[in-house]
């Protein structure tokens, strides 16, 4: 259970400041043991928002079992990314009810802000990632990969 409450400390790390439409850099990095933890950052080239997403086999599942970029509209990604972050936001909210271990911390997605393809289309696999491997559902039909 620590090591979900830690993966979910830094992935929910979704420090989204704020955005601009300008192209992310995605950074890997290595520098934990890569059989207990991978680490995938998004930052924009101006440092105006950053992702981090560190969760045990999300890169390996990303890389093997995701659709590829583009396969989604980003406006499609957008929705199901709301929907979702609301869901866990509330699960966040009521600690009686939903473990810590997995809703540590809130998500601030705001919808009125273009965070670009890249960061929607990692939320939004993480989030099929997260329902799949912890046995969750946040909204409607998961897709099982």
């Amino acid at each position: 259970m620590k090591n979900k409450l830690y993966v979910l400390t830094l992935i929910l790390g979704l420090i989204l400041i704020s955005c601009s439409t300008q192209k992310a850099t995605i950074v890997k990095d290595k520098t934990l043991n890569s059989t207990s933890s991978d680490t995938i950052k998004i930052v924009n080239e101006e440092l105006e928002y950053e992702v981090i997403i560190i969760d045990p086999g999300f890169s390996f599942w990303l890389n093997s079992m995701a659709q590829p970029r583009g396969f989604y509209t980003q406006s499609y990604l957008e929705t199901k990314n709301q929907l979702y972050i609301n869901e866990w936001n509330n699960r966040f909210y009521q600690p009686e009810r939903y473990s810590r271990d997995l809703y540590e911390m809130s998500i601030d997605y705001d919808p009125n802000i273009d965070y670009g393809y890249e960061v929607n289309y990692l939320i939004y696999n993480y989030m099929i990632y997260f329902q799949n491997n912890y046995r969750q559902r946040l909204f409607g039909r998961v897709p099982l990969r």
